[in-house]
């Protein structure tokens, strides 16, 4: 049987629509070096990117960006995914899209919406989010995306400034009628690397949030999905990146360069192609930047001889490069890689410092 046909097809795919975004949030995963809006793809390429995308067995795409509503052409590139058959997830701040719009979107078939809460103290999901009025607007979209029968999953970013109220953000959650929460400890990468000693927690803060978390699941059990992992930098093992680098999942870019993670634009030396010279199926089985990491063949010690090698997958690829400087690394919050002293000292460095914020 040949390689290709033992290739895993992809599940999901993250549609980064623009990277324009009112929000300025510190721990933005977007990178450092935006793409401009007269660089992102058109509705039209979007569309056959939607439909490549079905043929290769993808179920969801997850429109995201930046603020998805910043582009004008949101409610037909909802109407494409759904007449490519994929189901739609709406990623968004909720500020800057309308009741109006959104009306639009579930006429066009949109399946269901995530929106991202800073806090559940106003004038703190304000500071963080930098924007004033942000945590009202999200509430009232809230209110709108439950009555109009949509599904809505509230995202919620942790940190050090917020882990002290999960509890709180759980039934704010709650109120506002989400079916779904998702408990999102800071990953750092993109402007979080920029704000990393303003970001993170103690390991006390993670233990109590870790705790509170199985209390609120029992509370709330029948009522609330909560979906919580504990934080890379606390962790004993790393998480199966992506599930597994070229194994799960696809991200393309405003611009069109398709990635297998949101940032793997970190890693020098990747040969990342585009939509618009390839389609997407020739760049999930053979594009340089999907085969570089996939599989276990490119592995170092202590992953190559690890038992858990099928499972995690080494860990990330992004944050080995951006830690130990090696890409083939061990992720180095693995407490068996001979990095992982490096990230011991990374999160006991600390800093009340005023936030770099995202620019849009």
């Amino acid at each position: 049987m040949a390689a290709l046909d033992l290739m895993p097809a992809p599940l999901g795919l993250l549609a980064e629509l623009t990277h324009r975004c009112p929000l300025g949030c510190p721990y933005c995963s977007n990178p450092l070096a935006l793409d401009k809006r007269d660089d992102e793809l058109e509705t039209a390429l979007w569309a056959r990117v939607f439909r490549e995308a079905a043929s290769l067995g993808i179920l969801q795409v997850h429109l995201s960006g930046g603020e998805p509503a910043a582009r004008r052409d949101l409610p037909e590139l909802v109407k494409a995914a759904r007449e490519a058959g994929l189901y739609s997830n709406l990623i968004t701040s909720a500020v800057g899209l309308t009741a109006k719009t959104l009306g639009a979107l579930a006429e066009a078939g949109l399946d269901h919406v995530q929106i991202s809460i800073q806090d559940s103290d106003e004038p703190s999901a304000d500071h963080i989010a930098g924007y004033k009025g942000a945590s009202a607007r999200k509430r009232a979209l809230a209110s709108e995306v439950v009555r109009l029968g949509l599904p809505l999953t509230v995202n919620m970013v942790v940190h050090r400034a917020n882990i002290g109220r999960v509890e709180q953000m759980v039934e704010l959650a709650q109120s506002l009628g989400a079916s779904r929460v998702e408990i999102a400890h800071v990953q750092y990468y993109g402007w979080a690397v920029k704000n990393r000693a303003a970001l993170m927690p103690t390991r006390e803060q993670v233990d109590e949030a870790v705790r509170q978390v199985e209390v609120l699941r029992a509370r709330h059990h029948g009522q609330i999905v909560i979906d919580a992992v504990v934080p890379d930098y606390y962790a004993r093992f790393p998480k199966p990146c992506m599930g597994g680098w070229g194994r799960r999942s696809l991200n393309v870019t405003p611009a069109g360069k398709v990635l297998p993670c949101h940032a793997a634009e970190v890693i020098p030396g990747l040969e990342f192609w585009n939509v618009r010279e390839h389609s997407l199926a020739e760049i999930w089985r053979a594009s340089p930047a999907f085969s570089a990491f996939r599989g276990i063949g490119w592995m170092e010690e202590p992953c190559k001889s690890c038992s858990r090698r099928e499972l995690d997958f080494g860990g990330c690829r992004c944050q080995a490069f951006l830690i130990a400087g090696n890409a083939r690394a061990a992720d180095p919050v693995c407490h068996l890689s001979p990095h992982h002293t490096l990230v011991e000292q990374l999160a006991a460095k600390r800093e009340d410092a005023a936030y770099s914020y995202r620019s849009s």
